[in-house]
């Protein structure tokens, strides 16, 4: 984000903030869509982070780092959306199909699967995991932007990785494929 534009919206600039908020918040939306696997709960969590950047835009020390500082914050919105979700959870239905199916159909369920997967992880691990893959960002980087330990973020990443590779593994058994205990 250009520094001069962080600048003018730290001292009310609404018009700069708009701006702002026009380019961040495709971004953020993308990275909160790939944590909570849902379009609503997505928008909700960017809505949330754009309000806590305006909020607390006053207070960011060094207009340099205001992308990663976003990022947090929007991460941080994920976070909430997903406490939030966990006092109101809806029942969780899988679909199951037991005929033949083709190649466009294979990839379909195998994104299916990864998806089922994806969703079991904890919000902590999904995040790491979205901020490494899809924003192409390294162990260090993340742990700067979210202000946690490199270790933390090696662990959850690690974790995260066994755990869907577990969970696919798991889904991918005849028994539990076909919904038969």
């Amino acid at each position: 984000m250009e520094r001069r534009l962080v600048e003018r919206a730290q001292h009310g600039d609404r018009e700069a903030f708009a701006e702002i908020a026009f380019v961040v918040s495709p971004r953020l939306f993308g990275i909160a869509h790939r944590i909570l696997r849902d379009y609503h709960r997505a928008e909700d969590a960017t809505q949330r982070a754009i309000v806590q950047i305006w909020r607390e835009l006053p207070r960011l020390t060094d207009a340099d780092k205001f992308d990663g500082w976003a990022y947090r914050l929007g991460v941080n919105a994920c976070y909430a959306e997903t406490r939030a979700e966990r006092r109101g959870r809806e029942a969780f239905h899988v679909r199951v199909t037991d005929h033949a199916v083709g190649d466009s159909q294979t990839r379909v369920a195998d994104r299916d699967m990864l998806e089922r997967a994806f969703r079991r992880l904890p919000a902590e691990q999904r995040a790491v995991l979205v901020l490494q893959y899809y924003l192409d960002l390294g162990h260090g980087e993340i742990a700067e932007m979210l202000g946690i330990p490199l270790g933390t973020v090696k662990s959850r990443a690690s974790g995260g990785r066994s755990a869907l590779r577990a969970a696919l593994e798991a889904d991918a058994r005849p028994g539990i494929a076909r919904g038969i205990a």
